[in-house]
């Protein structure tokens, strides 16, 4: 009788009363997003937030860079988005940061899977880029050829610069960490340069690339056939004008020789 009543009170007893917290392994949390903002790539002094965004109603956030033991910042707020403020920041702040967050009902040692890596640079000048020519910086006559300028991260702005124009001759956004530039064979030839920076404000430029020369490949035997056609016409008048001087030669001989009077004999 006791044993019953002891069994109809504890299926009784709310649950709220419990101090159980079932562990929910956290590869079942999807990861949060992070992102930076104004951008991830800054100069030196601007102000920039980091954003954790969770997937579902989280109740604690967590900011850490990697390298480093311990986290960069903890926000204890009961939402899906917590911003994290680095304020007028500095070259040594740069880094890959990650987040992520527990939530509300989760166990102590209860966090979700780490978001993908934001790497966060702080810098006055961007790295120099490279600028090739596919399929080569020799174009066929009638063909065309692209240019591919490359950074070393992506989602770029970049520019094609000719050296005899001021102006960008051509101007691409580009998702990857590099942007094509396509010329006609008939404007192809020349010098070439190009250089990337970030898609919006604050802005931070890389160096020009080495420059790079684009010749036609007809170019230098059409001047080699001129340069013949101009030496063989050379001749051609230096002979004329060698014949004529023999022809002139001979009509004086001939008339000085028919003036003469004639010898007698002895």
């Amino acid at each position: 009788m006791a044993l019953a009543l002891l069994l109809q009170l504890l299926t009784l007893w709310p649950p709220s009363h419990s101090s159980f917290t079932p562990s929910v392994p956290p590869a079942s949390h999807p990861r949060p997003w992070l992102e930076a903002q104004p951008a991830a790539v800054v100069t030196p002094g601007v102000n920039v937030t980091l954003r954790c965004l969770a997937p579902q109603l989280a109740g604690e956030f967590e900011l850490f860079k990697l390298g480093e033991g311990t986290p960069a910042y903890l926000r204890d707020v009961p939402s899906e988005l917590a911003e994290f403020f680095l304020e007028e920041v500095t070259p040594t702040q740069g880094g890959h940061y990650q987040c992520r967050y527990r939530g509300p009902d989760w166990g102590l040692d209860i966090w979700s899977q780490p978001s993908e890596a934001l790497e966060l640079l702080v810098t006055d000048q961007l790295p120099q880029p490279s600028l090739v020519a596919l399929p080569g910086p020799v174009v066929a006559p009638g063909a065309n050829v692209s240019l591919r300028c490359a950074g070393p991260m992506p989602g770029m702005s970049f520019a094609l610069y000719r050296v005899d124009m001021a102006a960008p001759l051509q101007y691409h956004d580009s998702a990857q960490s590099w942007a094509d530039f396509l010329l006609l064979s008939a404007h192809a030839p020349g010098t070439y340069s190009c250089y990337y920076h970030t898609p919006s404000k604050p802005y931070v430029l890389s160096q020009r690339s080495e420059p790079l020369t684009i010749t036609s490949g007809g170019s230098v035997s059409s001047d080699y056939t001129r340069e013949n056609a101009v030496r063989l016409a050379l001749a051609g008048l230096v002979l004329l004008a060698l014949g004529a001087l023999l022809a002139m030669d001979r009509r004086d001989r001939s008339s000085t020789l028919g003036g003469l009077p004639p010898r007698e004999s002895p």
